[in-house]
């Protein structure tokens, strides 16, 4: 498993001559890094004297949104497994044997679930990561003010997750033979990508401002 290597290992066989992992799963990794980046803000906020201070609404606020961010973190560490995964099996589909008419059809449909996947994945990778934006916003406000650059790079990694999953997304939907479901997935790409733009611009000038 990917999440089971060492820092250098893993970007070692990033750099490698093998196609995956890929962009793909690095943009899932990135919106694990964000989470993960999001949840030490809130290690470091909860029990603190500011925190403390705050009305029990604003805590369970916190909390949940550090609960959240502790779950997603594995969540996108899966999907990052997956992706790769579902690379490697696409790529043994197309070498399936096409012999006989069983085997044709056996490959065709090792085929298109293989397509399937290229597409569900990276999309529910960009729609999962857009919700962090979310957490990182509550942290960028109520967080330990000495980690808030912490916070600001968690949102930029979100906006890479988002923007290298609905990459992945686009590249391929290019074989769609369904002009309207092609349609549909593209439309959907902006809609993510115009959505990550305001939040990341959003959260980045409360940092900024905070840091003047």
């Amino acid at each position: 498993m990917l999440q089971n290597l060492t820092v250098k290992g893993f970007v070692e066989e990033l750099g490698s001559k093998s196609p995956a992992p890929g962009g793909g799963s690095i943009a899932a990794l990135s919106a694990s890094l964000a989470s993960a980046l999001a949840s030490m803000v809130f290690n470091l906020t909860i029990g603190k004297k500011e925190y403390n201070e705050y009305d029990e609404q604003l805590k369970g606020k916190i909390d949940n949104a550090f609960k959240e961010v502790s779950v997603s973190q594995e969540e996108f560490l899966e999907l990052m497994e997956r992706d790769t995964n579902a690379f490697l099996d696409l790529m043994k589909a197309f070498k399936m044997p096409k012999n006989t008419e069983e085997e044709i059809a056996a490959r065709k449909e090792k085929i298109n679930e293989g397509n399937k996947l290229s597409i569900d994945i990276p999309l529910s990778v960009a729609e999962k990561a857009l919700k962090i934006y979310e957490y990182v916003h509550i942290a960028v406000i109520h967080g330990n003010e000495n980690a808030i650059s912490d916070a600001g790079v968690a949102a930029s990694l979100v906006e890479t997750a988002v923007e290298g999953a609905v990459l992945n997304v686009k590249i391929n939907t290019l074989g769609l033979k369904d002009e309207a479901r092609k349609k549909e997935l593209r439309d959907k790409c902006s809609d993510l990508l115009k959505k990550s733009k305001e939040r990341k611009e959003e959260i980045m000038n409360i940092i900024e401002s905070k840091l003047a």
